[in-house]
C-alpha cells in the first residue's frame, strides 16, 4: 500500500513538471523514453527466446 501512495505521489510530480515544461520538450522526452522502453522491451524478448531454446 505504501509502494502504490508513493508511485502516485511520484506520477503527481512527474506530471506537474511535465504540465510547466514546454511542449516540445514534452513531446522530446515522452520519444526518448518510448524508444528506450522499446529497445528494452526487444532486448528481453530476444534474451528470452535464446534463453528458452537453450532448455
Amino acid at each position: 500500500m505504501l509502494f502504490l501512495v508513493a508511485a502516485l505521489l511520484l506520477l503527481g510530480v512527474v506530471l506537474g513538471a511535465v504540465a510547466h515544461a514546454p511542449l516540445t520538450f514534452s513531446v522530446a522526452a515522452g520519444a526518448v523514453i518510448a524508444v528506450w522502453l522499446g529497445i528494452f522491451a526487444l532486448r528481453e524478448r530476444h534474451g528470452r527466446r535464446r534463453h528458452t531454446r537453450a532448455h
